[in-house]
């Protein structure tokens, strides 16, 4: 099982959503990211040289970025965003990918 953490910054992100939001993310975070959070999915996905992380997890149209550290077992989520069509949103700010 691997532990998950939170960024700084991706407190921030949850920060700006809404509660009942907020509540879909970590019960998501639990289910798809304790376990095998290296398997590509159809809810995760590896991102090829991202600035952001270097994986992806699909919530709904909620983007949750991480990185895995299997030394240590650790799930770190680096930021928490949301798609609008083919835009995405990190704390209320566009990205690019």
């Amino acid at each position: 099982m691997f532990r998950i953490e939170l960024s700084d910054s991706a407190l921030e992100d949850l920060k700006v959503l809404r509660k009942t939001e907020q509540v879909l993310i970590f019960d998501s975070l639990e289910t798809f990211l304790v376990h095998e959070p290296l398997t590509e999915t159809r809810r995760r996905k590896p991102l090829r040289s991202n600035p952001i992380a270097s994986w992806e997890l699909r919530i709904d149209h909620f983007r949750v970025f991480y990185d895995v550290d299997t030394d240590s077992e650790v799930v770190l989520v680096k930021a928490v965003g949301w798609k609008d069509h083919n835009t995405l949103f990190i704390h209320g700010e566009e990205h690019q990918l």
